[in-house]
């Protein structure tokens, strides 16, 4: 054979390898291209996150409304006191809680247990700066609250607001007159301090509700 046909011969050979290899670089980019494609669009919606509907009691000037305002992103211009009841729903990366917040004026408060049905956990706010007659009355409500049949066996979050106030009692002076360790027993409940000013520390709060939250539904189920 001639060196001319021994070289076209290579050539060809070159040619035939090359092709192969654009080949199956474009099958590898198809399946990286199909890959891709799955992975973004065929991944199907997030599962939903877990709604619970929440009470949320306390005395009038407590800071129900401010606090779940601000955890609702709202401008706190717009906080008007609670005179019935409203409902927000506020958003967790977790969870949902859609909160029924019962006004807490004196003409209002005997009409709370009215809205309890349905409840899957209680929010209660007290002014922990307030008098000592104010004070009182909360202890009053609080235990007349956790001592209701469709409240009794849910999950509690208790809020000492206003801690930002140079007369704000400390978490253990409002568990020790609230007499919280006797009247909780049995019960899975959380007392935390918060104020407007620290929303970590109020996050926080509501996320170990929703852990107590979750692990009630899966005991009764």
């Amino acid at each position: 054979m001639s060196d001319l046909r021994i070289s076209e011969a290579f050539l060809y050979m070159d040619y035939l390898r090359m092709s192969e290899c654009i080949q199956i670089s474009f099958a590898v980019c198809r399946i990286g291209i199909y890959t891709c494609f799955r992975a973004l669009c065929c991944k199907g919606p997030p599962p939903a996150r877990p709604e619970y509907d929440l009470v949320c009691i306390g005395l009038t000037g407590s800071g129900k409304t401010s606090l779940l305002s601000k955890l609702c992103s709202e401008s706190p211009d717009s906080v008007v006191s609670t005179t019935g009841f409203s409902i927000k729903a506020v958003p967790f990366q977790n969870a949902i809680l859609n909160v029924k917040e019962l006004g807490g004026a004196d003409n209002i408060r005997k009409y709370w247990s009215r809205y309890y049905q349905g409840s899957q956990g209680v929010i209660f706010v007290l002014d922990s700066a307030s008098s000592e007659d104010d004070l009182e009355t909360a202890r009053n409500e609080l235990h007349s609250a956790l001592q209701h049949p469709q409240l009794c066996t849910l999950p509690f979050l208790i809020l000492a607001n206003h801690q930002d106030k140079p007369a704000a009692r400390s978490v253990q002076e409002v568990k020790k007159y609230f007499e919280l360790e006797p009247l909780a027993r049995g019960k899975r409940w959380i007392l935390q301090p918060c104020s407007l000013d620290d929303m970590e520390a109020l996050k926080d709060s509501f996320s170990q509700l929703i852990n107590l939250l979750e692990d009630h539904e899966a005991v009764r189920m």
